[in-house]
């Protein structure tokens, strides 16, 4: 890690895209400028992690719900097959008594 000793003012140039301002300094408080690219995403490390978490949690219901979805499909299939191995048809019929 390198570690960095600013005034305000100053700037920290990392490749040649990314500049760090130093902007302010109040108390134990430093206000920082980030200038990049639009293509290169910024964030603080909380939203970071809540944005990853979110898209994990997203990832994985995609994952189960696909899952969920094939073996419907299997079972489905499966059943339609039994059903006509022995012959039987299915007739859906109104059950209400008018």
């Amino acid at each position: 890690m390198l570690v960095l000793t600013r005034k305000v003012g100053d700037v920290i140039a990392i490749g040649d895209n990314i500049k760090i301002i130093v902007m302010a300094i109040k108390g134990k408080q430093v206000r920082l400028g980030i200038e990049a690219d639009r293509s290169t995403v910024v964030h603080r490390e909380e939203i970071y992690q809540k944005i990853k978490q979110e898209t994990n949690a997203a990832s994985q219901a995609s994952v189960n719900s696909s899952s969920a979805a094939k073996e419907l499909l299997q079972n489905n299939g499966e059943e339609s097959n039994n059903k006509e191995k022995k012959g039987i048809k299915i007739i859906k019929r109104n059950s209400e008594k008018k």
